[in-house]
């Protein structure tokens, strides 16, 4: 049975840029009993992920930008475009931040949903991303990114498992297992209580303080470097 959630409150605001971009922002929360994985799906736009001690609710902030678009067009588009949805399935709860077929606006960017997300720090994370800056801290929990492109910063997690298209990838503070296949960009990995396995494309490595195995499955083009890794180190040549 699943259980939606209505959008408390929101807020309307026409940006008078050169531009002339239309932002709203939006709401959304859910009791997190019973709750043991948060489950994104993600259009253009950044996240915000925030693992919070003692919380008992998941709350979202989502910041709609429409771009070259007055109020009443971006109404409309957000109307019969936009996805914005926290539910309950069971066990899990979902939430859905996009604008369908990845619209774009009137000029040349595409509209997107920046999002913070405040949750329980026991709660483990499955992230499917479009594109946009990804940070993750505090959770205490398990981690999973599919991410099309953009930035991504983990801290203070549990397992991280990360699949990328672009964007450097910083880890650090993880108490478990580091999984990172990535296309492009630089790769820094820090203070790992398990293991790190990498398979990159193209970019930096630089990996430092782990307790276990080093494991370079292929490290493509750019520099490798490690340094103070306890278990074994294995390289692909």
């Amino acid at each position: 049975m699943r259980s939606f959630i209505v959008i408390a409150m929101f807020v309307a605001s026409l940006t008078h840029a050169a531009m002339n971009d239309y932002t709203e922002t939006r709401y959304l929360e859910l009791d997190a009993n019973d709750i043991e994985l948060l489950s994104i799906d993600a259009g253009a736009g950044s996240m915000d992920i925030q693992g919070v001690a003692n919380a008992r609710k998941i709350t979202v902030k989502a910041v709609i930008e429409v771009p070259d678009a007055d109020a009443d067009e971006a109404m409309k588009i957000i109307e019969n475009k936009m996805q914005l949805l926290l539910e309950q399935d069971s066990s899990v709860a979902r939430l859905n931040a996009r604008f369908k077929d990845g619209f774009m606006g009137f000029g040349s960017s595409s509209a997107r949903i920046n999002i913070e997300v405040h949750l329980p720090q026991g709660m483990a994370v499955i992230i499917d991303d479009g594109s946009g800056s990804i940070d993750v801290a505090d959770l205490e929990a398990d981690i999973s990114i599919d991410d099309g492109s953009g930035s991504i910063d983990v801290s203070n997690v549990a397992h991280v498992k990360i699949d990328d298209g672009s964007g450097s990838i910083d880890v650090s503070r993880a108490n478990g297992d580091v999984s990172i296949i990535d296309g492009s960009g630089s790769i820094n990995v820090r203070d790992v209580q398990g293991s790190v396995s990498i398979d990159d494309g193209s970019g930096s490595i630089n990996v430092g303080d782990v307790e276990e195995d080093l494991i370079i499955i292929d490290d493509g083009s750019g520099s490798l470097n490690y340094s103070d890794i306890r278990g074994t180190v294995e390289q692909d040549t």
